[in-house]
């Protein structure tokens, strides 16, 4: 958000619709300590690792580390007692040796019977003896890491209690958990002062330190800065809601990374070494490549990904890093309305906010056929084209004539060809000399009309369907119904919930949905400020895509954007639309039961990798004499069994990830697959996750 915080109210929301009344900030659930919260380690990592805290194990010590405690000490033990012989009679062997070959060299210490020289060669003796015990029985008996687990902790707390720090040590610790250090450094430390008289929480240190590098940036703002934090303390800069938290926050979130936790990687052989154990997030850089989940319904895809997901976007918000779109069902747990600034139910009477359809588009033309491409349903797509130009037809010359989209009932009336509503669209262009500009348009549409492939009349029908008295003003153009939501806002650090009347009207509430999702890409796509992140989470996506959204999924990657499409089966899509889709997300999730044919495009696109092979092979035992033949036939005679050899063999060969049958069978529940790619191009291959924690 920057410095916009130091503006009025009035100015920073003239773009956007009317946010609601601020919310109560919730009682804190536990005392937030801030300065441990921004001082905690975060090391690089690879994508889909929940950074905070993370420590990357070495997978030898993994591996070690998997031995129960009481073996690894006895082991340790008698290999201690082995080589404590070893290291006694090695001595005296390796000393004898060294001065019968001193002798007969005639090497000078060696060959010397005075004391120096015995000293010298019982030094050399102890030494080469001591090196190869320790090297030898210290591997054996895995020393390195009974140091490593037992003795270096004591060790640490030992000297910890024993040496206290230093005062110069003390005042360098306390400088690296002060939150505010850059603040004071950079010349703004009656703000930091007054930050730390207040109770603050993680959502505003990101948000005034995002307002910070901004003024950064420019000198000039630097007064600027200290007078709004002067006056607001942690409530400076705020989101236009003053919202600072949301209610009922449950997940773990990093907003210094914009992660949020869903669940722990889990220590199997299929996961690779770097995210076993490893806590599991998702974030803008790998958000931003789009996210396709595919499970039946109960398997937690809204529960544990759509809402955890919605919830950090919410946050990111409010922090002023991004903007939210939240799409689902009325009846979707996707957060509280409280979590939203916008909050659009068409068909709800009771509902603040009413939608545009046309997504307030510049081009009459662009608004039109995004419109057409909603309205169809998934059997008429073949119509498409001149659908398209029908509707282009009648909602160019209507914005020329009168400056505004038309509403549903205008666009109907003008489709079906009613002579009034053509007659007024007439005088409306006289009136605005525009009438030669279009004529032409109209005049194909008269010629059209009432053929029995009329665009049109298909048109209209399908807008009889948003044409309902329970829709009465939520897609009002003129004014006079509830004020329109225009998707061409992601600009601002809005979150926008939009619930689709899926029982009353499911076939409006597809519609609806398809044109949401269109409007979103081609916003996205088009800003010009690109410094939010623009998240769009879908929760049923069945109606939601086409060609032409799966097209514009590639281009969000470059516009820090990017969409969360949850399906129940990859067979509610047209079957044309199914492979694009995969090649068109970056990051692909497989929830506990989905159906083989689903599970195969997953193995698909996740590939195989080489596994190294054991095969053991058993064959009759004929070698020896005459001896031990006839000792094989006894044996044969009293236990009713033929000894046999046994030969290995190993091999590397190529082995699917996950296997189709793996992925529909397999799956424990409350577990997921995931595969990441990040905005960079970085990839992490299939990871087997328990989303339960």
């Amino acid at each position: 958000m920057g410095l916009d915080g130091a503006r009025s109210h009035d100015e920073r929301t003239t773009a956007t619709p009317r946010t609601p009344m601020p919310h109560p900030r919730p009682p804190a659930r536990v005392p937030f300590d801030l300065a441990a919260w921004a001082s905690a380690p975060r090391p690089e990592a690879d994508p889909g690792v929940f950074r905070q805290d993370h420590r990357q194990l070495d997978p030898d010590r993994a591996e070690a580390a998997k031995v129960p405690t009481w073996p690894l000490l006895l082991r340790a033990g008698l290999n201690a007692v082995v080589g404590w012989f070893a290291y006694l009679y090695g001595t005296q062997l390796l000393m004898y040796l060294l001065v019968w070959f001193g002798r007969q060299t005639g090497i000078g210490p060696l060959a010397e019977p005075s004391e120096a020289g015995a000293m010298f060669t019982l030094l050399i003796a102890n030494v080469a003896v001591l090196v190869v015990v320790i090297k030898v029985f210290g591997r054996m008996g895995r020393w390195p890491e009974v140091w490593r687990r037992y003795a270096l902790p004591l060790l640490s707390r030992t000297v910890t209690e024993e040496v206290p720090a230093t005062e110069e040590e003390q005042s360098e610790a306390a400088r690296q958990r002060d939150p505010w250090t850059v603040l004071r450094q950079g010349g703004a430390a009656v703000a930091a002062g007054r930050l730390d008289a207040e109770a603050v929480g993680d959502v505003d240190y990101v948000r005034i330190r995002r307002a910070w590098e901004s003024a950064q940036a420019d000198p000039a703002f630097l007064p600027a800065f200290v007078e709004q934090v002067s006056l607001r303390g942690a409530a400076a800069f705020a989101h236009p809601s003053e919202a600072r938290e949301l209610p009922g926050r449950a997940e773990r979130h990093d907003l210094l990374l914009g992660q949020v936790r869903l669940g722990t990687a889990q220590d199997v052989p299929k996961n690779p070494p770097t995210h076993r154990s490893a806590g599991f997030a998702l974030d803008p850089v790998v958000l931003g490549t789009s996210l396709l989940a595919v499970g039946p319904a109960g398997t937690g895809k809204t529960a544990r990904l759509a809402r955890p997901v919605a919830e950090a976007l919410c946050l990111q918000a409010l922090a002023g890093t991004a903007c939210a779109v939240v799409i689902g069902a009325a009846d979707a747990d996707l957060g509280p309305d409280a979590w939203y600034d916008v909050v659009i139910a068409p068909g709800d009477p009771a509902s603040r906010y009413g939608l545009d359809l046309y997504g307030a588009a510049q081009d009459p033309d662009e608004a039109a056929a995004r419109l057409a491409e909603a309205l169809l349903p998934d059997e008429l797509t073949a119509r498409a084209e001149t659908a398209r130009t029908a509707l282009q037809q009648m909602v160019g010359p209507f914005h020329a004539a009168f400056g505004r989209y038309p509403g549903v009932r205008e666009l109907r009336a003008l489709l079906a060809g009613e002579p009034e509503a053509l007659e007024a669209l007439v005088k409306g262009l006289r009136a605005a000399e525009r009438l030669g500009s279009f004529e032409r348009d109209l005049e194909h549409r008269e010629h059209q009309r009432g053929r029995a492939d009329d665009p049109g009349a298909l048109l209209a029908d399908r807008l009889a369907l948003l044409d309902r008295p329970a829709f009465e003003g939520a897609f009002a153009t003129d004014g006079t119904g509830r004020p329109p939501f225009a998707m061409r806002v992601l600009d601002h650090p809005l979150r926008v919930r939009v619930k689709l009347p899926e029982r009353s009207h499911p076939e409006a509430a597809r519609m609806l949905s398809r044109l949401l999702v269109g409007q979103f890409v081609q916003a996205a796509g088009a800003r010009g400020d690109r410094s939010l992140f623009a998240g769009l989470v879908v929760d049923d996506a069945s109606a939601a895509l086409d060609a032409g959204i799966v097209r514009g999924l590639q281009r969000l990657r470059g516009a820090n954007a990017g969409v969360v499409l949850l399906l129940r089966t990859l067979v509610d899509l047209p079957e044309a639309l199914r492979a694009p889709l995969f090649g068109a997300v970056g990051c692909r999730v497989a929830f506990p039961g989905i159906a083989p044919w689903d599970g195969r495009l997953f193995s698909e696109a996740w590939g195989t990798h080489l596994v190294r092979e054991t095969a053991v092979t058993l064959a009759p035992d004929t070698s020896g004499g005459i001896v031990r033949r006839a000792g094989r036939l006894g044996r044969k005679a009293l236990s009713g069994t033929t000894a046999q050899t046994e030969s290995v063999t190993t091999r590397e060969v190529e082995r699917l990830r996950w296997s189709p049958s793996d992925l529909a069978h397999a799956l424990p529940a409350g577990h997921a697959v995931v595969s990441l790619t990040a905005v960079s191009g970085e990839q992490v291959p299939p990871l087997l996750v328990d989303l339960r924690g």
